[in-house]
C-alpha cells in the first residue's frame, strides 16, 4: 500500500481543519446550552426541523380555534343572558295583559298597566339592541351599531355570524333578531304598543289578541334559548379540546426542539476537553518550518 507524500503544508492544513471542526462542535453545543434549543436552524437537523415546523403550524391553528371558541362562547353567553331577561319581561307583560282584561280595572289603574307595558317594551328594545364589542348580537352581519330602530324596524343585516372552533367545524353564534322579534308594524315592539293601547282603552278583544301574540313571542324566545344552550355546550367542548391539543402539541415541539440541560452541559464539557486536546496536539504537530526561520 502506497502512501502519498505528506508535506508540512498539507499536514498543517489538515490539522487546522480538524481544529476548526472541533471548535465548531464546541460552539454548537454552547449555543444549544445557551438557547435551550437542540434545533436553532434547519441545518441542525433537517428532518426534525421540518417536523417541528409542521407541529408549530398545527399548534397555531389550535390556539386560534381556542380563541375563536372563547369569543363565540362569550357572544353566546351574552345572548343567553339577554334572552333570559327578555323572557322574564314577556312573562310580566303577559301578566299585565291578563290583569288589564278584567273588569275590575278602570281609569287610572288601566293607565298604570299600559304605562308599565310601554316601559317593558322599551326595555325589550334596549335588550334587542345589546352589543358585543360594538356589534349588535341580534343584528346579524350588519356593520351598524343597532339591530332595531326605535319604531321596531329591523335595521340589521340577516346572516350567520360564525366561529371556526375546529378543523372544518364552524358554529353559528348569533341569533336572528328579525326572525325572533319581527320588524316594523309586525314586530314584537309594535305588538306591545298595540297591547298597551288596548289595555288603556279597555278593549278586551284586542287585549286577548295581544296576550296571544306575547305568548307566541315568548315561545320563540324559549326555543332560541334552547338553541343557544346547545351551541354554547358545543363551543365550550371545542375550546376544551383545542386547549388539550395545544398542550399536546407544545409537548411535541418541546421534545423535538428543546435540549436536556444535563446532556447539554455534558456535551459542552466533552467538546471543551476535545478542543483543548486538539489545540495541544496541533501545537506539537505543527512545528516551525524553514520558511518560518527565513521570514
Amino acid at each position: 500500500m502506497s502512501i502519498g507524500r505528506v508535506t508540512h503544508g498539507s499536514m498543517t492544513l489538515s490539522s487546522l481543519n480538524n481544529l476548526q471542526a472541533s471548535l465548531g462542535r464546541l460552539a454548537q453545543s454552547q449555543e444549544q446550552l445557551t438557547t435551550g434549543k437542540r434545533i436553532n436552524r434547519a441545518s441542525d437537523d433537517p428532518t426534525d426541523a421540518a417536523r417541528a415546523m409542521r407541529t408549530r403550524s398545527s399548534l397555531a391553528d389550535h390556539e386560534q380555534y381556542a380563541r375563536n371558541g372563547a369569543d363565540g362562547a362569550t357572544w353566546l353567553n351574552l345572548t343567553d343572558s339577554r334572552l333570559q331577561s327578555m323572557n322574564d319581561s314577556l312573562r310580566r307583560v303577559h301578566e299585565l295583559g291578563l290583569i288589564g282584561g278584567t273588569d275590575t280595572n278602570v281609569g287610572a289603574a288601566r293607565e298604570a298597566l299600559a304605562v308599565e307595558v310601554e316601559q317593558l317594551r322599551d326595555k325589550l328594545l334596549t335588550e334587542a339592541n345589546a352589543t358585543y364589542l360594538g356589534r349588535p348580537i341580534f343584528g346579524g352581519i350588519t356593520s351598524g351599531d343597532k339591530a332595531f330602530a326605535d319604531d321596531g324596524t329591523f335595521v340589521g343585516t340577516s346572516g350567520d355570524v360564525q366561529r371556526t372552533v375546529a378543523d372544518g367545524v364552524d358554529v353559528v353564534i348569533n341569533s336572528d333578531g328579525q326572525a325572533l322579534f319581527g320588524s316594523g308594524a309586525t314586530s314584537m315592539f309594535a305588538e306591545l304598543d298595540a297591547l298597551a293601547n288596548a289595555i288603556r282603552a279597555g278593549d278586551k278583544v284586542a287585549i286577548k289578541a295581544g296576550i296571544d301574540q306575547v305568548a307566541v313571542r315568548s315561545g320563540k324566545v324559549v326555543d332560541e334559548l334552547s338553541s343557544v344552550g346547545t351551541r354554547t355546550n358545543r363551543v365550550e367542548a371545542a375550546v376544551v379540546a383545542a386547549k388539550d391539543s395545544v398542550l399536546a402539541l407544545n409537548s411535541s415541539v418541546s421534545e423535538l426542539e428543546n435540549v436536556e440541560l444535563a446532556e447539554a452541559m455534558m456535551q459542552v464539557q466533552m467538546h471543551q476537553v476535545s478542543y483543548q486536546a486538539a489545540l495541544a496536539g496541533t501545537s506539537k504537530v505543527i512545528q516551525p518550518s524553514l520558511m518560518d526561520f527565513l521570514r
